[in-house]
């Protein structure tokens, strides 16, 4: 399903090679599709692929090279300056950590490369054995090109969870042969041939008095948005939540022409285009565009038509038109970067299982603070006991996700103090797909999977991070399309840094509306924009969705991908997909399946332009 000859279809990727012989024979199969070369101080091939323009920066000095690709502001000055402190790849961290904007770090020093991303995987970083030796690259489905790879059917089947976040499967390459780095690893590719990865980066210490933390994200979000917008004439920008108009106000106190977005909603509870229309007003030097609910596409428009090129499925499938619809007005106006919030609630507004450690740590707040969420999102008190209750370790409550794959999901103001979502497999998946599943999740729990973080709130937090920022990613792949790039300076690694630096009992309260974020952009964003207490999540666009594109579902149905695979039942989904979804089955589970769908059948229908 992928090869060489496909490589057409991806506008853009590199590969990254060790400085050995051994690595010829690749670099000669690489050659006839890549239009870009950085080499070793050897002479040997060390990153080929295609690239844009200006898209790498590039320092050398001694036996050194470091590249960056990305969104940054480092100078090929400065790099030059690094490459000429380092002797091995090891002393690169001290670069990697001063890092502001989000982008690859490639190095070759002492014949060894150093390859990294980001730490939410924004950046990910791929690598596979070919041959004899250890190669790596910024996309899974390149790799699986070298190796003539088809489809893991099994991790296929891990997208079908809803929701598809659980660590570690979820994001998990679909590609056999292929594996993906941990975002606070780089990956080392010897001389030899051969590979290890070492980890660089752990969570900062949550300590920080808001007093402190404030103008710490303050200046880190101000730098990774300047990152972005310098030396740029104009940039666009998302104008909706309390999230990105403050990436919006940054933008604004730049001196790039800003030109801001706002997409309508038809429900009359959504308030975006109210509270933009306030913030443009104090800002006073955005130009301000809404796009009327009755322009913007419906859930599932579009679907038959889609032929990006993505390397995974993407759960933003059912609604990309809709995502894009700003891209493209904004790409027609002359923007070339566009900037969103996106990343700013996993970090911003917390997790509340945080209260779980809270309670042992400071029982006075944490009580008060929960009587406080259970009043606001009616959760059951007994509910919430038992899972205040539970002492058990992520493995152990990772052991308990197989028996309840199949179960009916439980009411939406269930308690989020447990370690994760407890995700489901839609009705329509085929019994040996489920056990499928059910293996390769044991199997993370037979190997003693840690969690993310040494409590549920930083776990569950880094979790919906990588989850989210691969959504980004894709969307970022998308927009390409339209020579824009898409930019989330919340998943920028400095900014998470100085988030969740943050004591969680002042960042995460019943009491206020992410108070890190108000308190970070007083000065910024005008000061009645900051009074925000509201979000709109246009959950009421699907089911209308549904009605309108149906036969667009029923025809993805009528030769299914997934059906052929022996993923899921396609009559019933088919059957299903005739009538309104029935109460006890939520949109979630019907838009993974579509996702997955869609993105199998984008395979054998990708067209996009080299």
């Amino acid at each position: 399903m992928t090869g060489l000859a496909e490589f057409s279809a991806v506008p853009s990727w590199f590969v990254v090679l060790p400085d050995c012989e051994s690595a010829g024979l690749v670099s000669a199969r690489l050659r006839d599709h890549a239009t870009r070369a950085l080499m070793h101080l050897s002479g040997r091939p060390w990153v080929l692929g295609r690239w844009a323009e200006g898209a790498v920066t590039l320092g050398e000095a001694g036996q050194s090279k470091i590249a960056l690709f990305g969104q940054h502001a480092a100078t090929a000055a400065k790099l030059g300056e690094a490459a000429d402190r380092i002797r091995t790849v090891a002393d690169l961290d001290r670069l990697a950590a001063s890092l502001v904007g989000s982008s690859h770090l490639v190095a070759s020093a002492a014949g060894q490369v150093r390859f990294q991303g980001t730490v939410t995987g924004i950046r990910r970083v791929f690598h596979a054995r070919v041959g004899d030796i250890t190669i790596a690259a910024d996309r899974a489905d390149v790799l699986a090109g070298l190796l003539d790879a088809g489809l893991d059917v099994r991790r296929l089947a891990l997208h079908l969870l809803e929701p598809p976040i659980l660590y570690p499967l979820a994001g998990q390459p679909v590609w056999r042969g292929v594996d993906v780095l941990p975002g606070d690893r780089y990956l080392v590719l010897e001389g030899d041939g051969w590979h290890r990865s070492v980890r660089w980066w752990s969570l900062p210490e949550p300590v920080l008095p808001m007093a402190e933390g404030a103008p710490a994200l303050r200046e880190a979000l101000s730098a990774a948005v300047a990152a972005r917008t310098g030396g740029r004439a104009l940039v666009s920008c998302d104008l909706g939540g309390l999230d990105s108009t403050s990436v919006c106000s940054l933008a604004a106190h730049g001196d790039a022409k800003v030109v801001a977005y706002t997409a309508a909603s038809p429900d009359p509870l959504a308030d975006d285009v109210a509270w933009a229309a306030r913030t443009v007003t104090g800002l006073g030097n955005v130009e301000h565009h809404i796009i009327p609910a009755e322009e913007m596409p419906l859930v599932y428009h579009g679907l038959l038509a889609m032929d990006d090129r993505l390397d995974e499925p993407c759960n933003a499938t059912v609604d990309r038109d809709r995502w894009l619809i700003i891209v493209q007005r904004a790409a027609a106006r002359g923007s070339r970067l566009h900037l969103t919030g996106m990343g700013g609630d996993e970090l911003l507004y917390g997790s509340l299982a945080h209260l779980h450690s809270l309670l042992q740590t400071n029982p006075r707040i944490a009580v008060r603070h929960l009587r406080g969420f259970a009043a606001k999102y009616r959760w059951p008190y007994g509910q919430v006991l038992r899972q205040l209750s539970d002492r058990g370790p992520y493995r152990a409550w990772l052991a308990g996700v197989p028996d309840n794959l199949t179960v009916l999901r439980p009411p939406t103001e269930e308690p989020l103090l447990d370690w994760g979502f407890r995700p489901r497999l839609p009705p329509w998946m085929r019994p040996a797909a489920v056990q499928e599943v059910r293996d390769l999740i044991r199997a993370e729990v037979e190997a003693g999977i840690q969690p993310l973080g040494t409590g549920r709130g930083q776990h569950r937090e880094l979790e919906t991070m990588r989850f989210i920022s691969r959504i980004t990613r894709q969307l970022d792949q998308m927009a390409a399309r339209f020579g824009v790039t898409f930019a989330a300076p919340y998943y920028d690694d400095r900014v998470i840094e100085a988030g969740l630096a943050v004591r969680p009992q002042e960042r995460v309260t019943p009491w206020r509306y992410k108070p890190l974020i108000v308190e970070a952009m007083r000065g910024i964003v005008p000061d009645e924009s900051l009074t925000r207490q509201t979000k709109a999540n246009g959950s009421g666009d699907a089911e209308p969705g549904l009605r309108r594109h149906r036969p667009e579902l029923l025809t993805l149905w009528e030769d299914s991908r997934l059906a052929r695979l022996g993923l899921i039942d396609a009559d019933a989904l088919h059957e299903l997909c005739t009538r309104p979804l029935p109460p006890e089955l939520q949109f979630g589970a019907l838009d993974q399946t579509v996702a997955c769908e869609v993105w199998l059948w984008s395979l054998e229908h990708a067209t996009l332009p080299v």
